[in-house]
């Protein structure tokens, strides 16, 4: 009875949410739908800051910001920064400038002024196209794989090397592939001077924090309840746990220290065109459960229901498309309310629960309709389908009531000058009377409340740390040509006005995007093309260590080989699995360089790249960027699995514990309720359940803490076998303990 009551829910929550959408709504084409996925800023450390497409204001960079084309970062000295895109990390070192030329469901298009980047790729897609564009090439990414770009200082060299994976450089009228283990040192901006070296496993201090980054990724344990193309499912581990719950599956309940703790509460809104108003949420973990799933209050405790993982069989997989925010809204036919006990105009809102219908405000096809509800919960497609036709077509309202409306503390109001500016919604909530939530009327469309600058910028403060104005202006290489750059926002402001509040459609966008042109062919050139000619080798003609030589790849000469299609790798060498000679005859490698002047030792294969006649590419890097000749210490998977398997049973044992205190603490609020407290005795119970919580949080790190201090032993016996008989002079030469 209560799963046919919750479908009647979930298709009466659909057709109200139809019903309010503009006729013309049901003419949307696919080439009005956004991208189905963003690439989410998951950390930064030290100064980074952020500007947002169409604008020119440099603030603070804010985790947790959605971002996409035509959105930059600047690392500063000594900062970092991490992005995820689902199936791709993207992280920068200090001294960085990047942006994207175009990020959508097919092309992932970088653009990379001056500094370190590495990219881990796990899937890439047959007609998926890869791209990071520098001042003097382009490099296409083949394969999933590891690979990190340096870019100097004066942006006339780039050093790519592939650690795992296969890539392509184009660039001077020629093209290089470069297969695993290599390092290609790519000098010059009309031609390239080329100089191959194998990798050895050197690494320096940024590499080692990709790595750890990395092996975090990889041994989540969330991966198991939720699809790996959701965005920031790596962050659920350290901050939450997983516990099945009877028609629901298995949900995640967040770790947190506030008493009454609701979803969509801790966080500001921004304006992220073409989706609109944004949620962007203040937890470190706070993006896959704001923009994938649903939310639920279970014995009134708030859990998020994931998407179903790829290894769910019998199950027609859909990638999960990024919404966002996955709310309905509270109010009048305009969402601008008098709520809160001196009334004013405000905006509310709540999570939408599990089977009810996410409508989008901005314009879309019914296939996106489709796509961004049966991939995020458990809706029937066909179902959709009909009321998509049904409702447009007749006008079929019917006034609906969503679960989580009546959910303790379900229901989030701020004041619309909080909401258009930015502010943190925990910390300027408008009190909203319970009776008036119970008797509103809920609407599946965000409100018509016009963004301002504020809006698009927002939390982040102002920042001095930006790049210099010779990395704002320069032109890198692109081998696919970018789309147009993005409307400024104050033409943006003239479109939303004329569309009544709400985003306009992305094909009206791109005629005002016609002006934009002098704008993009500023901040890039297309690679010239390259010479067709003989075939490419394979990957068996390029063994890592053996110097590869060819006339026809000298500078100044085009390359003699084209790829049709930059995402398939070459052709398998026909000879593969031949003897080779020390000296191999190879189309697709440069001459090794001249040795004049330099000491003969340097560019013997196998050196550290350091060595090989091109010390300037580091000198202008920072000294903790610069290659290190101590490779990064192997991990022992035996040790790495009991060491996880302890981490995950101290994780179980909390979650236990947290869960016993957290009923408790419901059964103590729902007392003071039916005695009729004060406020006054309703603030003393929730500030000794505040204390509470945070005591608990405290006494799980220091668990945490003695953990790792336990395990450390367990890897020190193991680096002491790598370690040299004599212990180096210098400790900083030392490999880093891992716990």
């Amino acid at each position: 009875m209560r799963k046919h009551a919750l479908k009647l829910l979930s298709l009466a929550g659909l057709a109200l949410a139809m019903a309010l959408i503009v006729p013309q709504r049901a003419a949307a084409d696919d080439d009005d739908d956004p991208p189905s996925r963003v690439a989410r800023l998951s950390y930064t450390h030290g100064n980074v800051s952020f500007e947002p497409a169409g604008t020119e204001d440099w603030v603070t960079a804010v985790v947790n910001r959605p971002m996409t084309t035509g959105d930059k970062l600047w690392s500063d000295n000594g900062g970092r920064a991490e992005l995820h895109m689902g199936s791709a990390a993207i992280r920068l070192s200090g001294n960085t400038g990047f942006s994207f030329l175009n990020l959508d469901d097919r092309t992932t298009q970088i653009r990379l002024t001056e500094g370190v980047i590495n990219v881990r790729v796990r899937r890439l897609d047959p007609d998926e196209t890869f791209e990071i564009d520098t001042p003097n090439l382009a490099f296409s990414i083949l394969r999933e794989g590891n690979y990190k770009i340096d870019v100097n200082e004066a942006g006339d060299t780039t050093i790519v090397t592939v650690r795992d994976g296969q890539g392509e450089v184009t660039g001077g009228g020629s093209a290089y592939t470069i297969h695993p283990r290599e390092t290609g040192t790519f000098a010059g901006i009309d031609e390239l001077d080329a100089d191959f070296q194998s990798y050895r496993g050197y690494s320096d201090d940024f590499d080692r924090f990709c790595s750890d980054r990395d092996r975090r990724e990889d041994r989540s344990q969330s991966s198991r309840y939720v699809s790996s193309d959701v965005i920031g499912y790596e962050d659920l581990d350290d901050n939450g746990g997983w516990r099945p719950v009877p028609e629901y599956g298995t949900v995640w309940f967040p770790h947190t220290t506030i008493v009454g703790w609701a979803p969509y509460r801790y966080g500001h809104w921004a304006w992220i065109w073409p989706w609109g108003w944004t949620w962007v949420d203040d937890a470190p973990w706070g993006f896959a459960p704001f923009h994938y799933g649903r939310w639920v209050a279970v014995n009134g405790v708030w859990g998020w229901v994931p998407c179903a993982p790829r290894t769910v069989v019998g199950v027609a997989y859909v990638r999960p498309v990024y919404a966002p925010a996955l709310v309905a809204w509270v109010g009048g036919p305009h969402f601008s309310i008098g709520i809160g006990s001196g009334g004013g105009a405000g905006v509310a809102w709540f999570p939408l629960g599990p089977r009810e219908v996410f409508l989008p405000s901005y314009h879309v096809s019914r296939t996106y309709v489709t796509n961004v509800n049966v991939s995020n919960t458990t809706v029937n497609n066909t179902v959709v389908n009909n009321y998509y036709n049904n409702v447009i077509v007749n006008k079929n309202v019917t006034n609906v009531r969503y679960v989580n409306q009546t959910a303790p503390n379900g229901v989030t109001a701020t004041s619309e000058q909080n909401f258009r500016s930015a502010q943190p919604v925990g910390r300027n909530m408008m009190k909203i009377d319970r009776r008036d939530v119970e008797s509103a009327r809920a609407n599946a469309t965000t409100p018509t409340v016009a963004p301002q600058q504020r809006s698009v910028l927002g939390s982040g403060a102002a920042t001095a740390a930006r790049p210099p104005a010779r990395l704002q202006e320069r032109a890198v290489v692109a081998k696919t040509p970018p789309p147009p750059a993005p409307v400024s926002f104050v033409r943006q402001q003239q479109e939303i006005q004329a569309n009544g509040g709400r985003p306009p459609a992305v094909s009206q966008m791109r005629q005002a995007q016609t002006g934009n042109t002098e704008q993009v062919r500023s901040n890039f050139r297309l690679a010239s093309p390259a010479a067709p000619g003989t075939p490419q080798n394979g990957q068996a003609n390029n063994r890592p260590g053996q110097q590869q030589y060819n006339d026809g790849n000298r500078r100044g000469q085009p390359q003699t080989s084209v790829q049709s299609n930059s995402n398939k790798p070459p052709a398998p060498n026909s000879n593969a699995g031949q003897p080779q000679s020390n000296v191999q005859n190879n189309s697709n490698r440069p001459p090794a360089p001249s040795n004049a002047g330099r000491p003969p030792q340097n560019n013997q294969p196998g050196n550290p790249p350091a060595n090989n006649g091109r010390d300037r590419s580091y000198n202008d890097r920072p000294a903790n960027s610069r290659p290190n000749p101590n490779p990064m210490p192997p991990v022992n998977p035996p040790v790495e699995q009991k060491r996880q398997e302890q981490v995950d049973q101290l994780r179980q044992k909390q979650d236990q514990e947290r869960q016993r205190i957290e009923q408790k603490q419901i059964q103590e609020q729902q007392k003071a309720l039916e005695k009729h407290a004060d406020d006054a005795r309703r603030q003393q119970v929730e500030q000794k359940q505040q204390q509470q919580l945070q005591r608990l949080e405290q006494k799980h790190q220091q668990e945490q803490q003695r953990l790792e201090q336990r395990q450390q032993p367990q890897e020190r016996p193991r680096q002491q076998d790598r370690q040299p008989s004599k212990p180096p002079k210098d400790s900083k030469d030392k490999p880093p303990q891992r716990g």
